[in-house]
């Protein structure tokens, strides 16, 4: 096996325990199939993906048989803690010395951008589950990149114009201050224009921040009727526990969660989150098959439910999958263009095309959270507000500006 260098070693120590055991096996194979995972370990986008991607994609392989193309199949994971230095680092350190067929993941926008132009340069299919900037197939997207479960434009515009329309005509915006939060204004700006909406003003605010009373003290101040969250993770959880301290909900301003997930909702509490709608591509008690795969993941995961990045890697992977067996190779050229040509099917998707431009087309769902007298059981949060199609949730492929795309 090939001696891992210092500097990829300290930057996958948190995720050693998951790591290491894959690699320890290479030992005794001749060549396995590796999939590798650059993910948010120890940040705010931990509990949104971190180790439950890994189990996440332990599940994909295990349903695939454990092998493709007669080759054991591996899975490495580290830490990138959403800088674009380090996930640079990790991404050519696994591709040039560890030979890593794929990457997938990569947490903050901002690193999953620097992955896919070191997938670009080194023709390796990027699995993109982690970032939610669009422009991952808008202006930068890539030939190997494949953009999964959601993107800012489809957030935006699921949550941003429902609310809207909903009387909710003027904003104000608090930012996460790097790419993916400026994707994320950017697209919800552009979805309350178009609904008949009006943007008074936004701030931003750094990646980790702990106190948001200023941003939220300004935010009020401007008068909008809604508030915009463009932020995830922990941010996002501090931005709501602060405005209920507030009492912003009893002013009668409305907060828009442009990225929330099921373990906001559940480190917040269903009863500070009550009433709050968001847009995702997954929900764990959406049907049978969602409840059945939850379980398995649930078992796990010490009994939490999975997120859409939980079931977005799972699809990844299963979809990359298929591909190399159907193209009897994992070159990149070879198995991106069966990725486009073939629809997506597993538990959650039923023929779901893949874009020329690396976007996967999912069904899009409007959520919202539903009072606790009403929950049935431990984790029925939600309650579906609306179902959006592919048409409608994502953005016109001619509008992305991505170089693939002939006019």
């Amino acid at each position: 096996m090939t001696r891992l260098t210092r500097r990829t070693l300290l930057a996958g120590l948190s995720a050693a325990p998951l790591a290491m055991p894959a690699l320890v096996r290479a030992q005794s194979t001749s060549k396995p199939v590796k999939i590798g995972l650059l993910s948010d370990m120890s940040g705010p986008y931990r509990d949104v993906g971190g180790p439950g991607n890994h189990v996440a994609t332990e599940l994909a392989i295990q349903d695939f048989g454990g092998s493709v193309l007669g080759r054991p199949i591996e899975i490495l994971q580290a830490d990138d803690q959403n800088k674009p230095d380090i996930s640079t680092s990790l991404a050519r350190e696994w591709i040039d010395s560890l030979g890593v067929d794929v990457l997938a993941d990569g947490a903050a926008s901002s690193s999953g951008l620097a992955i896919q132009q070191v997938c670009r340069e080194k023709k390796r299919i990027y699995l993109i589950t982690g970032p939610a900037t669009s422009d991952m197939t808008g202006k930068q997207c890539s030939p190997y990149g494949v953009h999964f479960s959601y993107d800012t434009f489809a957030l935006a515009h699921g949550t941003g114009t429902a609310l809207t329309k909903a009387g909710g005509d003027s904003w104000f915006f608090i930012t996460a201050d790097y790419a993916f939060g400026y994707a994320l204004e950017r697209d919800s700006m552009d979805a309350v224009k178009a609904s008949g909406g009006k943007v008074l003003g936004a701030v931003r605010a750094p990646l980790g921040t702990a106190d948001f009373s200023s941003y939220l003290v300004q935010a009020q101040a401007s008068g909008a009727k809604v508030i915009g969250f463009a932020n995830a993770g922990t941010d996002l959880q501090n931005c709501i526990k602060q405005a209920a301290e507030f009492g912003l909900n009893r002013t009668g301003v409305r907060l828009a969660t442009l990225l929330m997930q099921i373990s906001d909702v559940n480190s917040l509490g269903q009863k500070v989150c009550e009433g709050l709608a968001y847009t995702d591509s997954f929900y764990w008690d959406l049907n049978d098959k969602t409840r059945a795969w939850s379980a398995r993941w649930s078992a796990k995961m010490n009994g939490m439910v999975p997120g859409l990045l939980h079931a977005g890697n799972y699809c990844a992977a299963t979809h990359w999958l298929k591909a190399v067996q159907a193209a009897g190779t994992t070159d990149a050229d070879a198995v991106v263009a069966k990725m486009k040509a073939t629809p997506v099917n597993d538990f959650y998707n039923t023929d779901v095309k893949v874009r020329e431009d690396g976007r996967v087309m999912h069904q899009m769902y409007l959520w919202q959270v539903k009072p606790v007298a009403e929950a049935k059981s431990k984790y029925d949060f939600c309650k579906n507000l609306a179902t959006i199609s592919p048409a409608d949730a994502w953005r016109p492929m001619a509008d992305g500006g991505c170089p693939l795309i002939k006019a």
